[in-house]
């Protein structure tokens, strides 16, 4: 079964745990220095927070898969669907390690598509971290080659994949 994914850059870590932790009657499952994740099971939420946008809002939107074959599903969906995906296969981020990739809607939001493999104690592993994104997705560029997080669009929003404007991580 998935779950829905949301992540939003926050500007006060300790503010809004407090705000979201009344709002969902739930205590987070996990908290970092600059980083608050809740799974909630009614409804089916992976809601994360972090300090680490360049403004607060929306950094990106997802679904997280219970196994491989719903990943797989996904990924063949966007592929069939002609979307433009940003394939990761296993990476980390996030203070996890997972499977993933990455489509953007038209609108330039980036879609999350991951199914997680592990925790790390670090906000990401094997690569240069950027403390202004959430996450590192590499964006369609020679960054990406290197596997370093890109930067983030003016808009502070993530694009996943090369779509009408910038790049940034997500």
């Amino acid at each position: 079964m998935k779950r829905f994914h949301v992540h939003v850059h926050v500007d006060d870590l300790a503010q809004s745990i407090g705000f979201y932790s009344r709002l969902f009657a739930a205590e987070p499952a996990r908290v970092e220095a600059d980083y608050a994740k809740w799974m909630l099971d009614d409804p089916r939420l992976n809601f994360a927070i972090s300090t680490r946008g360049s403004q607060a809002g929306i950094d990106h939107l997802g679904f997280q898969t219970d196994d491989a074959e719903e990943l797989a599903a996904l990924k063949a969906r966007a592929e069939s669907a002609d979307m433009a995906l940003r394939d990761e296969g296993e990476t980390t981020c996030c203070y996890a390690r997972s499977e993933k990739h990455w489509v953007t809607d038209p609108q330039g939001i980036a879609w999350e598509h991951f199914h997680t493999l592990g925790h790390i104690p670090v906000f990401s592993e094997g690569r240069k971290a950027d403390a202004a994104s959430a996450c590192c997705t590499p964006a369609a560029t020679e960054a990406a080659e290197s596997r370093a997080c890109c930067a983030p669009t003016a808009r502070g929003k993530p694009v996943g994949v090369g779509v009408k404007s910038s790049n940034s991580c997500c």
